[in-house]
Order: structure tokens, then C-alpha cells, then sequence
């Protein structure tokens, strides 16, 4: 992207801050002058990772996570925020560790995006990576079970519309497509 073409914050009205997430009020310059003097911006300081871990029988695995927000359990992948000085890789491995009690190993960065870049500079990345042997119990506090799903039974999910989380939905469709 060349420099003419991004906008300029000519202002900032703090709204709201915490260690998760800010909300600013900012003043915002288009290239074409255009000027907004109301623009809202979730901040997000942590980028965020999800893993999609695969056995040896090419089976993904799901995590069924309760969440206030949709008022809903449903099935995702495993995926949280990347720590101060963590690597994206290390972040894919802590958290699929954390949420399913599995070792995991040959990372790969496949993606990275913004999922509501109109409103938000939120950093999503979706890492591959091989299932290892059962290490530890998952986090009970976060997740309530963990389950292996078949590339069928995923791609019925999907046509039904039964996973909800886009971080979850573009990661499996870019698996399904490889």
C-alpha cells in the first residue's frame, strides 16, 4: 500500500482501555480528504492464533467452548491470544496444549487476517499442525470437551451452518481445500 492512499488520525478521544481491549473515538483523514470526525476503533494490543491440529488419521480436533457472548457451546478449534514475546508457532502450541491436553508439533503459519477490518485492527493467524500424545487434561475452567472430527463430518457442519466461530470456519475450509 503506498503511503497516499491511508488514512491519518488527526485525533484521538479515549472511550474506554483495558488490558484486552481499547475503544477509541478517533478523527480520521481519507486520502481523498474526506474527514470523519467520529470514527469508533477497537483496539486489540494481542494478535491472536488458532490451531488446527491433525492425527495421524486426519482427524481435526474441536474444542467445545461456552461462550457468553452467543450465549451458545459450540465446537471450535482450539485458539487464543499470543503472549508478550511469543512467537506465533510457540502461541499455536501453547494454546493447543492448554485447551486440549495434546503435545503438537510441525507448525505452519498458513494465514493471516483481519476479521473486522472495518472496525477493528484484530490480528488472526492460522497455524497447521500435527497431534502429538496426550500430555495433560485441558483446561476445565475454559473448555468443556474435546472431540476428533472425520473431514465428512466437518464438511456436513459446515453445510449445515453448524460452526459459528469464523476464526474456526476459515481455518477448516482452507484444510478442506488442501
Amino acid at each position: 500500500m503506498t503511503s497516499s492512499l491511508k488514512p491519518e488520525r488527526l485525533a484521538r478521544e479515549v472511550v474506554y482501555e483495558s488490558e484486552w481491549v481499547n475503544l477509541y473515538k478517533d478523527t480520521v483523514k481519507f486520502p481523498n480528504g474526506f474527514i470523519v470526525d467520529k470514527f469508533h476503533l477497537l483496539d486489540f494490543e494481542r494478535e491472536a492464533v488458532a490451531a488446527l491440529m491433525e492425527n495421524e488419521a486426519g482427524e481435526a480436533m474441536f474444542v467445545r467452548v461456552p461462550r457468553y457472548t452467543t450465549g451458545a457451546a459450540d465446537w471450535e478449534l482450539p485458539a487464543g491470544g499470543v503472549e508478550v514475546g511469543e512467537s506465533l508457532l510457540a502461541a499455536a502450541e501453547r494454546e493447543a496444549r492448554e485447551e486440549t491436553g495434546y503435545a503438537s508439533s510441525e507448525h505452519r503459519l498458513v494465514y493471516t487476517f483481519h476479521p473486522m477490518n472495518g472496525s477493528a485492527n484484530k490480528v488472526f493467524h492460522i497455524v497447521f499442525c500435527k497431534a502429538g500424545e496426550r500430555a495433560q487434561d485441558f483446561d476445565p475452567n475454559e473448555i468443556a470437551e474435546i472431540r476428533w472430527f472425520a473431514k465428512d463430518e466437518i464438511r456436513a457442519m459446515i453445510q449445515e451452518g453448524a460452526i459459528k466461530d469464523g476464526f474456526s470456519l476459515i481455518a477448516l475450509l482452507l484444510w478442506l481445500q488442501g
